[in-house]
């Protein structure tokens, strides 16, 4: 279903306009915006896709997603002084990535002007400039092509753009081999902090997740052949009314794993547009107001490829998500018998 209003609103994209670019769809569904009107919308930060910000205009679709047209600007994105810098060492960087920024950049947007980069950055080409500006490199690394960044910085884990937290980088093909290794063995300890709504049971969720579970979207299948083994332990930390603060621990490190096996669990994690339950059922409603998707990476631990020394780290929650439960913790004693008498006597 569409909901319009002036040149703002939320569409559907069907099998019809699979494989058209953005501003060709968004025309059909806004027939009295001009072609200039159209690519204003995508340039000014005023369109989603999927709930992810579309600055291409070029871009094209895919059926079953999403496109949401806002009536301001969406915020700008974070930058490079939004990433802080744990540790950096001739082998890894360890970084907290800010919620908004991709963890890679897409092969296609590599070859963009750096002006253009700029106005959405990812973690990769901020940590290659950390680099350049800690090695006094006379380049801009992160405008070397993809061969030559690869010299510098190697991706071994990633999180998703709303996503914060943890996030640790190789700098050379021997540090990426061993860390790879440590993941693929499960031996990197992970721990992520979400708010969700309900509060569910404490344990672990292990099962099977396939790309497609029957709606479109990654999930659970009951097939012991088919798809990946992952395992999510799961420890309530505090209710909050209809809510709850948790932290899960990753056993395996599937696609949106967390969210699937949360939301599957019928308490998915608030802020996330995607999953908001089982498949089949009927979305479960999120009327927390958490400002982006309530999930953290608050803990990463690896043997160092070099020295072999565990290392470890831990990154609070941001400030967004701390106002966000504060807030919460201030709902729940409003409404508190105690309070109540408190404020009574």
């Amino acid at each position: 279903m569409s909901k319009t209003t002036a040149s703002a609103g939320e569409w559907d994209v069907s099998a019809e306009h699979a494989g058209k670019t953005i501003c060709q769809v968004l025309r059909e569904f806004l027939p009295d915006q001009s072609w200039r009107g159209i690519r204003k919308l995508v340039e000014r930060r005023r369109v989603t896709v999927s709930g992810v910000l579309c600055l291409d205009v070029a871009r094209r679709l895919t059926a079953s997603e999403t496109v949401f047209v806002a009536a301001v600007p969406f915020p700008a994105p974070p930058d490079d002084g939004d990433v802080r810098i744990l540790h950096l060492d001739e082998s890894i960087v360890v970084i907290e990535k800010p919620a908004g920024m991709v963890s890679l950049r897409h092969v296609a947007e590599i070859h963009w002007p750096i002006k253009r980069r700029m106005q959405q950055p990812s973690a990769d080409e901020s940590v290659l400039r950390a680099v350049s500006a800690a090695t006094r490199s006379k380049r801009n690394l992160s405008s070397l092509p993809p061969r030559l960044r690869r010299q510098h910085v190697r991706s071994v884990h990633r999180l998703d753009r709303d996503t914060s937290g943890l996030l640790v980088f190789a700098r050379s093909l021997e540090a990426e081999q061993s860390l790879v290794k440590q993941f693929s063995e499960h031996s990197v300890d992970r721990v992520y902090q979400a708010m969700v709504v309900g509060t569910p049971q404490q344990g672990v969720v292990r099962g099977r997740l396939v790309r497609d579970r029957g709606d479109g979207l990654r999930g659970s299948t009951t097939s012991e052949t088919e798809g990946k083994p992952a395992a999510t332990h799961i420890e309530a930390v505090e209710s909050l009314g209809d809510y709850a603060l948790v932290e899960c621990r990753l056993e395996t490190g599937r696609t949106h794993q967390i969210r699937i096996h949360l939301s599957e669990q019928g308490h998915p994690v608030c802020g996330d547009a995607m999953y908001r339950g089982p498949e089949g059922s009927e979305p479960i409603s999120d009327e927390s107001g958490v400002p982006r998707l309530a999930l953290h990476a608050r803990l990463l631990s690896f043997e160092h490829p070099e020295t072999g020394q565990r290392l470890q780290f831990e990154s609070a929650l941001p400030d967004d998500l701390e106002s966000f439960v504060n807030r919460l913790r201030a709902d729940v004693a409003e409404k508190s018998p105690e309070t109540k008498t408190g404020r009574d006597s």
